[in-house]
C-alpha cells in the first residue's frame, strides 16, 4: 500500500502569498460538490482556522460543521501540515496532508504529500473499491484537480 501521494505545481507569486491564498482563500479555490466537499448537499464554507492547533472545517449556513482535521504545523510561507478525514472515516481515523511552499525562479513550488492511507483497510469506503496504483491515481488526480482550481480561482498562474 502507498505511504504517500504527492502532487506539485509552481505558481508565479512569492511563497508567503502562495501560503496566504492556500490558507485564507480556501473556500474560493477548493472545488465544490460531493467529490470534493464534506457537506456536499448544502451551501457551506471551507476554511482553516489558522495557527497550529486550529482546524480545517466546513460550516453550513445553519452552523453545522464538519471538522476535516486539526492543523499540526503552521509556518506561513513555508509549511502547512494538517490531519485529514473524509465523511466516512471512523472517529479518530485520519490521514495527514503536508503542503510545502518552496521558492523557485519566478515563483513558488507548492508540493502536497497526503500520507497515512495505509492505515485504512483496503475495503474502506474512502477507497471507492480501488487498491494499489488505481487508488494512488485516484487520490493524485483529486489533489491535482484541487491544485488546478487553486491556480484558476485564486488568480494565480503557473510559472
Amino acid at each position: 500500500m502507498t505511504a504517500a501521494i504527492s502532487v506539485t505545481t509552481i505558481v508565479d507569486v512569492d511563497r508567503q502569498d502562495a501560503f496566504e491564498v492556500f490558507t485564507r482563500e480556501t473556500d474560493s479555490w477548493w472545488r465544490r460538490g460531493p467529490r470534493f466537499r464534506f457537506l456536499p448537499d448544502v451551501p457551506a464554507t471551507l476554511r482553516f482556522e489558522g495557527e497550529a492547533g486550529g482546524r480545517l472545517i466546513e460550516v453550513d449556513e445553519a452552523g453545522s460543521e464538519f471538522e476535516v482535521g486539526r492543523i499540526l504545523v503552521w509556518k506561513p510561507g513555508e509549511l502547512l501540515r494538517f490531519e485529514f478525514r473524509a465523511l466516512r472515516f471512523e472517529p479518530g481515523q485520519t490521514t495527514e496532508v503536508e503542503v510545502r511552499f518552496e521558492p523557485v525562479p519566478g515563483g513558488t513550488r507548492v508540493s502536497i504529500d497526503h500520507r497515512g492511507w495505509e492505515s485504512l483497510a483496503e475495503d474502506h469506503p474512502a477507497r471507492h473499491g480501488l487498491t494499489g496504483p488505481a487508488f494512488d491515481d485516484m487520490i493524485s488526480v483529486w489533489w491535482g484537480d484541487l491544485l488546478v482550481s487553486l491556480l484558476r480561482r485564486a488568480g494565480l498562474r503557473s510559472a
